[in-house]
């Protein structure tokens, strides 16, 4: 995937089954299952722990630490049943 580092833009999502273009930004995160940062999009932010992130083509709940400045993507645990509402506010996400 060949997109700018760490800008808010469209990002271009390519998996083997389909192509699809998604508004957020990427990010380096803590990836829960790697214990080890990696990029992730973040596409839904409201509030430090109300945040939903893509990783791999799948939606997880994420939080934002503050005192390290990174996110923690939780892909264990965080999975959304439904992809496109966070599971806090309710808002629809494309």
């Amino acid at each position: 995937m060949s997109i700018e580092k760490y800008g808010r833009k469209e990002v271009k999502v390519i998996s083997n089954t389909k192509e699809t273009t998604t508004h957020g930004f990427i990010v380096s995160a803590m990836i829960h299952s790697l214990k080890t940062f990696d990029e992730a999009i973040i596409l839904h932010e409201n509030g430090v722990n109300d945040v939903v992130a893509e990783y791999k083509g799948r939606r997880y709940t994420a939080i934002f630490n503050g005192f390290v400045c990174s996110y923690y993507v939780d892909d264990i645990y965080g999975q959304l049943p439904d992809q496109h509402r966070c599971p806090q506010c309710g808002d629809y996400i494309p």
